[in-house]
């Protein structure tokens, strides 16, 4: 394995560890946090900015060689639903945590993140395959 795909490897696992923190720590003591940011809910901003790295990184950490479009858009796929699977996954465990809450919206803000990143993805591998062929 090359060394940057191991630090990719650790960057993803570290960011991964990260989400988990987020997703399930005890924050109720924040009250000094604004409510809101630009009009929108402070609590969607944060699950929009935790996703929004997810495809990008798993890309580079675990990217596979594509052959043309449909490879790649399947591997963008592929990576969206991993990353929306680990999203309904925090919002169906924060329901059972006594100090956290389930939310809907809060997996709408995480899918949303995900999708403009595994856009980004898409790019990053067509770009790249097209440089290889």
């Amino acid at each position: 394995m090359k060394n940057g795909r191991l630090i990719a490897r650790i960057v993803f696992l570290l960011y991964l560890a990260a989400v988990l923190y987020l997703c399930f720590g005890n924050f109720s003591d924040m009250s000094s946090v604004a409510k809101h940011f630009l009009g929108i809910e402070s609590d969607k901003v944060v699950h929009f900015l935790m996703f929004l790295p997810f495809p990008v990184l798993f890309y580079m950490a675990f990217g596979w060689r594509t052959r043309n479009l449909w490879h790649s858009v399947l591997l963008a796929v592929a990576i969206l639903a991993l990353g929306s699977i680990i999203a309904a996954g925090t919002e169906l465990v924060q329901d059972l945590i006594p100090y956290r809450a389930s939310d809907i919206v809060d997996f709408l803000a995480d899918f949303l993140a995900l999708c403009i990143s595994a856009v980004v993805t898409l790019i990053i591998d067509l770009n790249k395959t097209a440089r290889h062929a």
